[in-house]
């Protein structure tokens, strides 16, 4: 099948050369890459895929819209505005291009929060030798447990790594039944609460929907034992960063580690920044390489399913953004 492709602004380089890419290996596709306003419209009015976001004054020119490819694994908020919702556009993510730098990154957070290295790092800066032998400062993983809220192949990758220290990984997730590599068990959603109070770790992995937004919030938080820490890898709207703040404050909380924030940049002045129990990183996790050439190998399956009439990968419920 013959079909349109408009890859719409704002643009960056590695796009460049993803027109001539496309119409190389996939036959009967016409790729447009517009610069400007009034050139981006015409290229909606003649396109039957997207890649980019598309907001609501953009969409009601897509007269001919049958797929839409989101950038990002979890774009930003606003990208499932109503409107699109509505659309009967199919739309598909970036999801699983980075797992293992996630992962990774997510490792590395529990680790440090696991040895105390946060209180370290502040000590380093300061030119200050405090050393804490006492037994309880650090966490021994292979007597822990993880609770994994999320698990996708994200979310499995990261109980897969913390079982190889010995620790017991449960996971809680809304689709997934069967059981992977490394865990002990996944529950449903509905055992949540009832799981925050047997782990050591809790680490979220889930996407910003409506159903996860404020899902870490002071009720919840006082469900976690005091000695657990929380690390969030996934989006920063999940977790109420004043709720735990007050978690922090009045010790129920063990402490926590954040790539991702309910606002970003966070704001210098946020007394999470000054908290010896607490390792922030500015949304990084993802960073690695191979990120351009998996998003274009994602694009590029698909523009050879959408030409061929077949399912697309990484498709999306768009109600629930994910």
């Amino acid at each position: 099948m013959s079909f349109t492709l408009a890859l719409v602004p704002p643009h960056n380089d590695e796009t460049l050369g993803w027109p001539a890419r496309l119409i190389e290996a996939v036959p009967g596709i016409r790729v447009l890459r517009p610069e400007t306003a009034e050139d981006t419209v015409a290229a909606l009015r003649v396109a039957d895929a997207v890649y980019g976001a598309l907001p609501p004054e953009l969409l009601r020119h897509a007269r001919r819209l049958s797929w839409l490819q989101a950038p990002q694994a979890g774009p930003p908020v606003g990208f499932y505005h109503p409107e699109l919702i509505a659309h009967p556009v199919q739309v598909t993510n970036m999801r699983d291009t980075y797992t293992d730098h996630v992962a990774a990154h997510a490792l590395a957070l529990v680790l440090a929060l696991a040895r105390g290295l946060p209180r370290y790092v502040r000590d380093q800066g300061a030119g200050r030798w405090a050393p804490d032998w006492t037994p309880t400062a650090v966490l021994p993983l292979a007597e822990a447990s993880a609770l994994v809220v999320g698990v996708g192949a994200l979310g499995s990758e990261i109980g897969r790594l913390l079982a190889a220290f010995g620790t017991r990984v449960i996971g809680v997730d809304r689709r997934r039944v069967d059981l992977p590599a490394g865990f002990a068990e996944v529950r449903p959603v509905g055992e949540l609460d009832s799981s925050l109070g047997e782990a050591d770790v809790v680490v979220l992995t889930v996407p910003h929907t409506p159903e996860t937004e404020g899902l870490v919030d002071a009720r919840r938080l006082a469900l976690f034992r005091p000695s657990a820490y929380l690390v969030n890898i996934g989006r920063g709207a999940t977790v109420r960063l004043d709720d735990l703040v007050s978690a922090l404050d009045a010790g129920r909380l063990a402490g926590a580690a954040l790539d991702v924030f309910e606002q970003e940049p966070l704001p210098a002045g946020h007394p999470l920044w000054r908290r010896e129990d607490v390792l922030l990183t500015p949304h990084v996790a993802g960073v690695g390489p191979h990120a351009d050439s998996r998003r274009f190998a994602v694009l590029l399956e698909n523009a050879k399913r959408f030409a061929a009439g077949a399912e697309l990968v990484n498709l999306v419920d768009k109600a629930q953004w994910s």
